[in-house]
């Protein structure tokens, strides 16, 4: 019997597992990894190991695949589903399909659900099951959404998501499950934190799970499902083509002043990835506020245009590789540039704009407390508990709805700042002047209030 050495390498932004797999000889095996691969090359060096094969169980739609990346740089054997054919040289599995690992055998399961090719791989040991990689079929508590592909397919690949997952049921209780898409990922609509569990576990507490039949099943799956990006109708495409092998780190030339402005002239977009408070005191006109954290790639692939360039203004203390890998993850291959300099360098040369950040108390009884307020986090979010008299405009769909905000101040919320610092340069954007975004969430307004939440629509 094998040693099993399995690590997954979480990107909590975008709520994903990769896993990397020991199979002996200096071997490894990566299942579905991401184009960002510092995390998954560095576990692999400090295991001493090659990367031998790169797997597959999907078309992925919230990121550019890394597989390439592993074909290219590492030789690694790019194993794939036989439907929705690559345009690139893999290895071609279909249900049932083995493949000798050297200390371990995969063995391919189809899953459709998520998507129509979708495969679960299971990992045998001597025959034995080890455990099985799920993918975007079974996870922690829920199952991957199947309106991803078009709105014809959704109740189709539902109807074969209840199938799968009950294939999926008939392995022995204690099989650990593996799956890709987790807590964070807009593929599915888990709560908790776990990533991995048992189909034991997935059999006695799953939701959708407990409901009879498939008709039910379908309905709780599309009735847990709550919005998505954009991005997510494009990237799987790319992902089928072949993505473009970046080899090295993406480049972030520096930009003058002058420069940015006159690729602003010509269309480029500036995305601002300063923290809100440095956004509030000082930016440069019409651009975007999306600060530097996990999720920073979603809320890029979400909020800005993919077909015109990018120009980043960012802190002294942020890493210009984090911010060029997560745009890679959803898509940007290539950056304009960085403003040179920062913030600092426009302010010498340039007009600029400011925010307003406040506090808890100012809604509740400052100046602002008679402002409309408008709550951007996800209608889940909202729906749990949100400010008295607060109208839910989710930030994805924001830049749309521009003409359904109420005339007057505003103040902008969300769960920290962050994301209410985006709507409010969106609004800035749109003309709007009296906007306000509040430092904090609705706990801190219900707490400075004295008040309880208000739950539901």
């Amino acid at each position: 019997m094998a040693t099993l050495h399995l690590v997954p390498v979480i990107d909590e932004g975008l709520g994903n597992s990769t896993y990397l797999l020991d199979i002996g000889q200096g071997r490894s095996l990566v299942v579905d990894p991401e184009r960002d691969l510092r995390e998954v090359r560095a576990e692999a060096r400090r295991l001493g190991l090659t990367i031998a094969y790169a797997a597959e169980t999907h078309l992925h739609a919230d990121f550019i695949s890394g597989v390439r990346e592993l074909q290219h740089a590492e030789g690694a054997t790019v194993l794939a589903p036989e439907a929705g054919p690559r345009e690139f040289a893999h290895t071609v599995l279909n249900d049932g399909d083995t493949l000798d690992l050297g200390g371990f055998t995969l063995q391919a399961l189809a899953t459709p659900g998520h998507s129509p090719e979708h495969l679960s791989y299971l990992l045998l040991d001597n025959g034995r099951i080890a455990g099985v990689f799920t993918g975007g079929s079974l996870m922690v508590g829920t199952a991957g959404r199947t309106d991803l592909v078009s709105p014809d397919m959704t109740v189709p690949l539902a109807r074969a998501q209840y199938h799968s997952l009950n294939r999926l049921m008939d392995l022995p209780d204690d099989t650990p499950v593996w799956p890709t898409h987790g807590a964070g990922s807009f593929c599915s609509a888990a709560a908790g934190g776990e990533r991995t569990t048992t189909i034991g576990r997935e059999r006695a507490t799953n939701p959708l799970l407990q409901v009879s039949g498939e008709d039910a099943f379908v309905d709780a799956l599309l009735g847990s499902l709550g919005t998505f990006p954009g991005y997510f109708l494009r990237l799987g495409e790319i992902n089928r083509r072949g993505p473009v092998v970046l080899g090295a780190t993406p480049a972030l030339p520096a930009l003058s002043a002058d420069r940015v402005k006159e690729l602003q002239e010509q269309g480029a977009q500036v995305v601002d990835a300063r923290q809100p408070a440095d956004f509030a005191a000082g930016h440069i006109p019409s651009s975007l506020s999306i600060a530097l954290r996990p999720v920073f790639a979603t809320w890029l692939g979400w909020l800005a245009d993919p077909d015109r360039p990018v120009i980043i203004v960012r802190g002294p203390d942020q890493d210009p590789e984090d911010i060029v890998w997560a745009a890679a993850k959803v898509g940007f291959d290539v950056l304009a540039g960085e403003l040179e300099g920062g913030f600092p360098t426009w302010q010498k040369s340039g007009a600029t704009a400011t925010g307003s950040l406040i506090e808890a108390g100012g809604l509740v009884s400052g100046a602002e407390a008679s402002a409309a307020v408008i709550d951007i986090r996800q209608a889940s979010e909202f729906v749990a508990g949100h400010v008295a008299a607060a109208r839910n405009v989710e930030l994805g769909g924001l830049a749309e709805r521009l003409s359904e905000l109420p005339a007057g101040p505003l103040v902008v919320m969300c769960g920290h700042s962050e994301r209410a610092m985006s709507a409010a340069s969106i609004l800035e954007r749109g003309g709007r002047t009296e906007v306000a975004v509040l430092n904090g969430g609705a706990a801190d307004w219900a707490r400075e209030a004295g008040r309880s939440l208000e739950t539901g629509l």
